[in-house]
């Protein structure tokens, strides 16, 4: 049985980034699921992109919630043009 390529901690990030994106400011059990990461690597990732100012945490109804600030809303979309620019070429990564 072939297995799955292990991901890159750009594309692991990337999938944060998203999944934050798509749900408009998510808690962090969606994006364990949806990065389907550990917990505990997960929260070393949050705290990694929090440092960067990609994203940012607010407490809502006793829940956090992440958000993507104004850099990781920049990131996400110079991300995925270069992404559209490197696929039509024909090129998977």
């Amino acid at each position: 049985m072939k297995r799955k390529p292990r991901r890159s901690k750009l594309r692991i990030i990337i999938d944060i980034l998203k999944i934050i994106d798509e749900e408009n400011g998510a808690r962090i059990t969606r994006i364990l699921y949806g990065a389907n990461l550990p917990y505990d690597r997960l929260l070393k990732y949050i705290e990694e992109l929090k440092e960067k100012g990609f994203i940012t945490e607010k407490r809502e109804n006793n829940a956090v919630k992440y958000y993507l600030t104004e850099n990781g809303i920049n990131f996400l979309m110079e991300f995925r043009r270069i992404e559209s620019f490197i696929e039509a070429f024909g090129i998977t990564f």
